[in-house]
């Protein structure tokens, strides 16, 4: 889940990243790619598929990240999810919205209709076990594409989105992540100065996301397993990926970025001490793992969610001659080459559509499919190292692993008994 500052500008014309192009990765399109999308004032025609929250508002933060940007299909689960999210929009941004019965879907293929619809672009923010599957969907339909993050709960999902993403660059799509970190101006500053060395060579890092209190919606007599579950779904493993995949992948997403590389190995611990109720699925509420990364620089990451604890969500990277701290609001470096942000702070919820925006207008396409991967597995290395109590290495997660924690099937009226919780020393690995 992601906190926004209110103290934060939002700013709706897109910034000079010329100078972050190598931390952000925009690339120009190759000869003899096709531009899928007309330069200049065109309008673009958006769908969501999923229409919860975050989906909301990643369509809002959408359309006014650029001029000429309009929400045309709109796809959920549940009819009263998307009913909500249509209101919602209608109200803040009726004018960039023209969905219609005939554009409104719902159910387990609500997906496929909007990506048939006239549509330029999609926004994939269902919860992240069905990310794998609507991702491809979209890239073989040649949709460019935003998706939230996590983008997979196991590593045969991961292999799935590292093969579309693949697919994307071959076709020339844009592809930007949730990952709005990577499209803050405090962040980017850091990292080009952890690039030019003002910390010395990176020997070790840490990173939190320890905060309260989430949601939970608790059963009604007429849910079924799936409605419940998938109504219900950041508690439980195969629709969420954990909190250390479905949260705490942005802070791990940064410690890849400094580090310019994945792990080579994970060993966790972590368990379900606080949140014991059935309402809470089959999760853990904390997590510790020790990632090692090349050259023998290790990273200690620690998350959880349990009420009347210290909170923090934060960042430190260090060097042989300094070390930095980032946040939702701050960027410094302590040493010899001390720093402290003090610039704009622009949306980044924003930013990151404004950029996937200008690069699909400029036909210069931005594809973050296959780093938003790596960091999504490196928080499901870590989450499998803790619920087996086994030391991992990447190859063998990326590459042997055969975990899938799809269901036996998509339907409402199949018996979907809840898994029961993993017990470190106890649960096989797979």
């Amino acid at each position: 889940m992601k906190k926004k500052n209110g103290e934060r500008t939002v700013k709706t014309t897109r910034r000079d990243f010329i100078r972050a192009s190598a931390a952000i990765g925009i690339t120009a399109i190759l000869p003899g790619k096709e531009l899928l999308f007309a330069a200049g004032s065109d309008k673009l025609r958006v769908g969501v598929i999923g229409c919860g929250w975050r989906g909301t508002e990643a369509a809002e933060n959408c359309v006014t990240a650029a001029p000429n940007v309009e929400v045309v299909a709109m796809g959920d689960l549940f009819q009263d999810q998307l009913d909500k999210s249509l209101a919602q929009l209608s109200r803040k941004v009726d004018d960039k919205v023209s969905v219609t019965a005939d554009t409104s879907f719902t159910g387990f293929d609500a997906y496929k209709k909007v990506i048939a619809c006239d549509v330029d672009m999609v926004i994939l923010a269902t919860p992240p076990h069905f990310r794998p599957e609507h991702y491809k969907t979209a890239v073989e339909a040649g949709k460019h594409i935003f998706m939230e993050k996590p983008v997979a709960v196991d590593p045969v999902g991961i292999r799935s989105i590292i093969a579309s993403s693949e697919m994307a660059e071959q076709k020339g799509l844009s592809v930007v992540a949730g990952t709005q970190r990577r499209h803050q101006e405090h962040y980017l500053e850091i990292l080009k100065r952890i690039r030019n060395g003002d910390i010395g060579e990176i020997v070790s890092g840490q990173c939190y996301w320890n905060m309260g209190e989430l949601w939970v919606k608790n059963r009604r007599p007429n849910w079924s397993d799936m409605e419940w579950q998938c109504r219900n779904w950041l508690y439980f493993t195969w629709l969420s990926g954990d909190h250390i995949v479905e949260q705490h992948v942005h802070n791990l997403d940064v410690l890849n970025w400094a580090i310019g590389d994945h792990p080579v190995q994970a060993m966790g611990m972590g368990g379900r001490q606080v949140r014991t109720g059935k309402e809470f699925g089959n999760i853990f509420d904390h997590f510790a793992v020790e990632y090692e990364y090349p050259n023998g620089v290790r990273v200690s990451s620690m998350c959880r969610q349990t009420a009347g604890c210290y909170e923090v969500v934060a960042e430190r990277i260090v060097g042989t001659s300094g070390q930095t701290y980032t946040d939702g609001s701050i960027g410094s470096i302590e040493g010899q080459n001390p720093y402290k942000y003090e610039g704009e702070s622009p949306d980044p919820y924003v930013q990151e559509h404004t950029d996937l925006i200008a690069s699909i207008r400029e036909g210069k396409p931005l594809n973050e499919g296959r780093r938003v991967a790596e960091s999504t597995m490196t928080a499901i290395m870590g989450r499998m190292s803790a619920y087996t109590g086994r030391a991992l290495s990447w190859d063998w997660v990326m590459n042997a692993s055969k975990l899938d924690l799809s269901p036996p099937g998509y339907d409402f009226n199949i018996e979907l008994p809840v898994a029961p919780a993993a017990v470190p020393g106890q649960t096989p690995l797979v």
